[in-house]
């Protein structure tokens, strides 16, 4: 928990570690053969990697709002997608810091009836371009996760094992970085192996709110759906509509400046 935010007296600290865990799936993945290389940076404010220790060809995403959120910068040029540090969902009884894109605001995500994590989510968000996830890394909860709902096509690391919300056992940050190493290079050699998520037709998804007030006025509008007191539903033609009406969900408040 310390960890997590400026306010964290271990933040500091862990930023060089995550950074460092980056930067070992791009070594791996240039030691693979890998070309132009874009990273997003997506955990909270998405101002936490140090961009001054990235190779100078590596271009960076940083802060919020951004379309496509967490992938942002994805289209049609992009071979695959590496999630570094992810977590399960919000709906999985295990997992460190288990939630879906928000633990202060959200308590389930769906889409079409199906409660997603955020690399599910990015998994058929990424689909919609055809382009797979190839890698997973995290605890051996997230990497279970991704790893059956892709049915096994997907390179996994697993750094730590989860024992609560807020505890594991853990590799040390050295033996991460191997192990994730490893894993991208893996990945980037098998790079034609893996295969995108399609989902045809439209999509629908759920958001289920910790507070009602937000799915109270949101059901004034024509396109939710509420379907308790705390969560509402909306359609969309395709993921990337879906995607743009959920950004506006997780970032609007009319008191936003300047």
């Amino acid at each position: 928990e310390q960890q997590l935010g400026p306010a964290g007296f271990e933040y500091n600290r862990f930023r060089e570690f995550m950074t460092n865990e980056t930067l070992a799936a791009i070594e791996g993945a240039r030691a693979a053969g890998a070309g132009e290389i874009i990273v997003a940076d997506a955990h909270g404010n998405g101002q936490n990697l140090l961009i001054e220790k990235f190779p100078e060809d590596i271009k960076i995403i940083r802060s919020w709002p951004r379309r496509f959120e967490m992938i942002a910068g994805i289209d049609e040029s992009i071979d695959g997608v590496m999630l570094i540090g992810y977590h399960s969902a919000t709906s999985n009884k295990k997992g460190v810091r288990a939630h879906t894109f928000s633990s202060a605001k959200l308590t389930d995500v769906k889409l079409n009836g199906e409660s997603v994590s955020e690399g599910i989510w990015a998994a058929q968000l990424a689909g919609f371009f055809n382009v797979p996830i190839i890698l997973v890394t995290g605890d051996d909860i997230v990497t279970k996760e991704m790893s059956d709902y892709l049915n096994g096509n997907i390179e996994t690391a697993i750094v730590k094992t989860a024992l609560g919300f807020h505890s594991a056992l853990t590799l040390t940050p050295q033996a991460a970085e191997k192990v994730i190493y490893e894993a991208s290079k893996n990945s980037i050699q098998n790079l034609k192996t893996f295969k995108p998520v399609k989902i045809s037709g439209s999509v629908t998804c759920e958001v289920s709110f910790k507070n009602y007030r937000v799915s109270e006025v949101l059901d004034y509008l024509p396109m939710f759906e509420r379907i308790n007191s705390h969560s509402i539903k909306f359609s969309g033609k395709d993921m990337t509509e879906i995607s743009d009406i959920f950004v506006f969900l997780l970032d609007y408040s009319s008191d936003l400046n300047p």
